[in-house]
């Protein structure tokens, strides 16, 4: 009896099934577009707090879906099988900023094209892609929306910061307002006109102006 023998089922068939220069091609392009997706997500991240560890979940995510779909591609049973199996994955991380889906789906859809064969779609693919991330996402600072808050003592004090700072600022909407006795706190959504922030120093010098704040903010709203 043989070792062949041994194993009644096409196990020692599938070895062959996916050739090692088929391999290590997929793989190392999925390495190359997995960190070309890594470093476009790096330059264009415009959120609060960078996570190298998502970026490097996007490289890994590439390299293992190319990895599933060569597995896929070269049986029809296992491929079934892997519906089966991946179906029960369930993942609980929330996607803080929209854009990191868009990321994902990248990662994936480039692991996909290149098991399957279509280098071409998946070089020029990721290119474009990448050059319309980073024309439209690395907007300029102080086109983005901001925050202020502002507390003064009374009406007169509020409505002077107010038009002061409709006068220093491109856009400026009220989005809440606080009012307690002897008090009044605005927050208010503001476009800059450049990154110079000089004039939230003066408007905090204002009388009755009591504090000046501002943040940034991704452009959602609760409230």
């Amino acid at each position: 009896m043989t070792f062949q023998d041994i194993f009644k089922s096409s196990f020692l068939e599938n070895l062959s099934s996916v050739s090692i220069p088929d391999i290590c091609i997929s793989l190392a392009l999925a390495f190359a577009l997995g960190m070309f997706i890594f470093l476009i997500y790096k330059k264009t991240y415009a959120g609060v707090m960078y996570s190298s560890g998502f970026g490097v979940t996007l490289l890994a995510l590439t390299m293992i879906t190319t990895v599933v779909m060569l597995a896929v591609t070269s049986n029809v049973v296992l491929s079934l099988g892997m519906v089966g199996a991946l179906s029960i994955v369930r993942f609980r991380t929330a996607i803080k900023e929209p854009l990191d889906i868009a990321f994902l789906f990248w990662a994936i859809a480039v692991g996909i094209v290149l098991a399957a064969g279509m280098l071409p779609l998946g070089l020029i693919g990721s290119a474009v892609i990448g050059v319309i991330l980073i024309l439209f996402a690395n907007r300029k600072p102080h086109v983005r929306p901001y925050i202020a808050v502002l507390q003064c003592d009374g009406p007169e004090s509020e409505q002077a910061a107010v038009d002061y700072l409709k006068a220093h600022v491109q856009r400026c909407v009220v989005k809440s307002k606080t009012v307690q006795a002897g008090s009044v706190e605005l927050n208010l959504e503001v476009r800059l006109r450049s990154e110079e922030t000089d004039f939230l120093n003066q408007l905090a010098s204002h009388p009755g102006v009591t504090s000046a704040v501002l943040v940034s903010y991704n452009g959602d709203y609760m409230g």
